[in-house]
This record gives structure tokens, C-alpha cells and sequence, in this order.
């Protein structure tokens, strides 16, 4: 296994980099803690680990001082943890003058496939001199593997499919500041392929054909690897018919019980308990998301009704059915993913008279803390709908958000169309009408 490992690490070394479009993530490494990167399968983790590799050596670490190691490397698949001490021991034999002299920079990939990887990564920290960078498609990297293993050594951030801006960047069109009538152009044709192919960077740029079948070879790999053989699930019929389910229905209700009563009336004999061990598990491989009630009340808020969103809209359309899902739903899809890149809380509004807002984005990372800074903190209210030509429907989603303003003491809210822009004046403020375009392109790059 010994020499299986270090001729793993002298082939990267020789190897050209594929650094592919430089993401906008700006993640920021602290000593003495691993930097994880988090996200779906073929999100482009690894990709921007090169892309860090890439600034290292350009900044003039040698390539040597670089060790790579892919888990999902069949070569490593005997690498036990009783014996991924072999990686250091393996990379030191090949230059043992490094050891405690030079900084090592560890690039390990998609490390939840190594059983017993924390106290690895932990121990290699605590007695080599290196630099730790992991990759993971499981959000329990985020909280519990690393929390009760690593002990605060770790410091997460998360990685999704290319933002609008991202794709602009792949396209090579230019997006920052004010934008000449010939760019926007370039822009709004740009979103319509963006609409079409979502953002796996892997299908940008390929034929819808193509794209479909790669969209659903991804929603099979996701289903049996991150759930089926991760969970040791024993139906996995029922696992993939919900997802079926859910996808039909992006960006609608649910609730578990009706969840569980779906899955009865095909035949699966699953419990409301493991039903809600599913729905964690869809969200712990960042494939499917649930947004809750905005209320004071947690109990309240995991009681009543979820929604449920996917990680890429174009996703959506290449596994659905075709039936339940319509572009409406879709443009909720593209809003939420956009604003979950960066806000890891995000909640619907129900107005007191039940008028529903797509999406409230809280100050505060939960429901409590944000109703108890409600007057002092500022907080978006965000509603989705296609186009508001139909004068009914203008009025039904002008009313709901003017309501919410109201309630929550804020002066805009912002409505996301397709193509429309306006400025409505209501009695509780200014609700901005945007096309989805300008509304993605006028979203911060980060929280900070």
C-alpha cells in the first residue's frame, strides 16, 4: 500500500493542473485549522482545489511541497483508518528533508470516503508541519463529524454549482459595474442560457440532450451514493421515489405526514421517522433543501408546512416529470439557490391575514434571535412570480409582500420576474420589481 500511495502522489505531481474558471468563493485560511470546502457532488470542489494549488505555486511553493491525495481514487479503496497514518509516512519517505522544516500543503478530496478521517486530519495537524485543505459532499462535515472529532481544527465553507456570475465569467462577459447597453444584451442573452443549463459546471456549454442525461446520471449517483450506500438503506425504492416526489414538486408544500402517506399509497411500508431521516439526509448531500415558516416559535416553525427547493434549477427540469413542475416554480428554485449561497437561513413569510412571501431572509442565524432584532435589523423579504402582466396577479403578490412590509417594519421588498421592471409605491414602502437577471447580478459575492 506503501509504495500504491506514493506513486499516487509522484503521478500528481507531475501532472498538469486543470484549473478550470476561477470561482468567486474567496475563502480565507486561518493557522493551526483544515480548510473544508462543502458541497454537492460535481459542484466543482476539486477543480478549485486546484485552483489553490495553483496559487501556491505561484506564489513559489514548490510543487513537491504538494501532496494530493482524490479518495474516490479506486487505488486508495484498502485504506482503512487503521492505516491512513501510510499518507504522511508515505509522503516523507519520498523527501524526508521536508519533515519539520518546510511547510507541506495536504489536499485531500472528498475525504468522507476514508472511514476515521478526523483523528487522521486532526493528529496530522497537531504533529506535521502542514497546511490541511478537504473536500466533502456531506453537510455533516460542517457540524457533527467535525465538531466531535476535529474539536474546533476546522474552519468550513461551502461550495455549490457556478453562480449567474460565475457562468458570466465562463461566457468571458464582463459584469461589474454599470453595464453598456451592448453588455447588457450579452447579459440578458446569457441568463436565457443559463435558464436553459444551470449551473454544474461540468454541462456548461454541451447540448440539452447531453445535459439531460449527465443532470440524471448525477440525481442517480447522488441517490445510491450519498444515500443508499452511505445510510445502508434498506428500501431504496422509497428513497428514490420521493426524490422523484420532491423534484416534481420544487418550490411546493409538504410535510411528512403527507410525505409518508405518498410513499404508503405506492407500496413502502417507511415510518414518519425514517421519512424525516430521508428529508435529512437529501439536505446533508446539499441535493435538496428545506425552507421553514418564519416564526418566533421553533416549535411552530418545524410543525408547519415546509418547502422544498433543489440545488440547480436546470436540474430540475432534466429529472422531473415534467408534469407539476412550471417555469414559475423554477424561477422560485433560481431566487433560493441564489440566496442560500449566501445565507445559510432562509425562511417563507405568512402575513397574519395568511398571505404568503416566498422568502425572508432573517439578520440573525435563527427564527428567535431574528423576530427579537426585528426593529433594529434589517432583513430582505424577496417574492417570486413569473411576470405580473395578469392584473390579478399583480395585485395577489403586491398585497402579500405590502402586507409582510408592514408587519415587519421594513420599507422594500423586492418582486423577481422574468423580464419586468418597475418601482411600486404601497402604503408600507417601495417594492422593487426586478428581472431575474439584474436581481442575481445585484446580490453581494459574500456576506462579509
Amino acid at each position: 500500500m506503501m509504495e500504491k500511495i506514493k506513486s499516487i502522489i509522484l503521478d500528481f505531481q507531475e501532472a498538469p493542473l486543470q484549473t478550470g474558471v476561477p470561482r468567486r468563493l474567496r475563502l480565507k485560511t486561518v493557522r493551526g485549522k483544515a480548510t473544508v470546502c462543502i458541497g454537492v457532488r460535481r459542484s466543482g470542489k476539486s477543480t478549485y482545489l486546484f485552483q489553490i494549488i495553483q496559487r501556491l505555486l505561484d506564489s513559489g511553493v514548490p510543487r513537491q511541497n504538494i501532496l494530493y491525495l482524490n479518495f474516490f481514487d479506486d487505488r486508495l479503496h484498502n485504506l482503512r483508518h487503521n492505516n491512513l497514518g501510510l499518507i504522511a509516512e508515505a509522503y516523507y519517505s519520498i523527501y524526508p528533508e521536508k519533515k519539520n522544516t518546510e511547510t507541506v500543503y495536504c489536499f485531500f478530496d472528498e475525504v468522507q470516503a476514508a472511514v476515521g478521517w478526523e483523528p487522521f486530519v486532526d493528529r496530522l495537524m497537531r504533529t506535521e508541519k502542514c497546511e490541511v485543505y478537504l473536500t466533502g459532499s456531506s453537510a455533516r462535515m460542517l457540524s457533527k463529524e467535525i465538531a466531535t472529532q476535529m474539536r474546533g481544527r476546522a474552519l468550513s465553507w461551502e461550495i455549490f454549482p457556478f453562480s449567474f456570475r460565475e457562468f458570466l465569467d465562463y461566457k468571458k462577459i464582463e459584469c461589474s459595474g454599470t453595464l453598456s447597453t451592448k453588455n447588457r444584451l450579452l447579459v440578458q442573452k446569457a441568463f436565457e442560457e443559463y435558464w436553459d443549463t444551470g449551473g454544474f459546471p461540468e454541462v456548461v456549454g454541451l447540448g440539452r440532450d447531453l445535459r439531460v442525461k449527465i443532470h440524471q446520471e448525477y440525481f442517480h449517483t447522488i441517490l445510491f451514493r450519498d444515500l443508499v450506500e452511505r445510510h445502508d438503506v434498506s428500501h431504496p425504492k422509497s428513497v428514490t421515489d420521493l426524490a422523484h416526489w420532491l423534484v416534481d414538486n420544487t418550490a411546493s408544500l409538504y410535510s411528512v405526514n403527507s410525505l409518508t402517506g405518498y410513499l404508503k399509497s405506492l407500496g413502502h411500508k417507511v415510518p414518519k421517522s425514517t421519512v424525516s431521516d430521508y428529508m435529512e439526509w437529501f439536505e446533508d448531500a446539499y441535493f435538496l433543501f428545506t425552507v421553514r415558516i418564519f416564526d418566533p416559535s421553533i416549535a411552530r416553525s418545524n410543525t408547519n408546512p415546509k418547502k422544498i427547493y433543489c440545488v440547480d434549477h436546470a436540474l430540475v427540469t432534466s429529472v422531473s416529470s415534467g408534469i407539476l413542475v412550471n417555469s414559475g416554480h423554477l424561477l422560485e428554485n433560481l431566487v433560493f439557490t441564489a440566496l442560500r449561497r449566501l445565507h445559510p437561513q432562509i425562511y417563507y413569510y405568512k402575513t397574519n391575514t395568511g398571505k404568503e412571501v416566498d422568502f425572508i431572509v432573517p439578520a440573525c442565524a435563527g427564527p428567535v434571535a431574528a423576530e427579537r432584532s426585528m426593529r433594529t435589523r434589517a432583513r430582505m423579504l424577496v417574492q417570486v412570480c413569473e411576470s405580473l402582466a395578469n392584473p390579478q396577479t399583480r395585485k395577489r403578490e403586491t398585497a402579500a409582500l405590502s402586507e409582510a412590509m408592514s408587519e415587519l417594519r421594513l420599507s422594500t421588498g423586492t418582486i423577481v420576474t422574468r423580464n419586468e421592471d418597475e418601482r411600486i409605491a404601497t402604503e408600507a414602502g417601495t417594492i422593487e420589481v426586478v428581472p431575474a437577471w439584474r436581481f442575481l447580478l445585484e446580490l453581494p459575492e459574500s456576506t462579509e
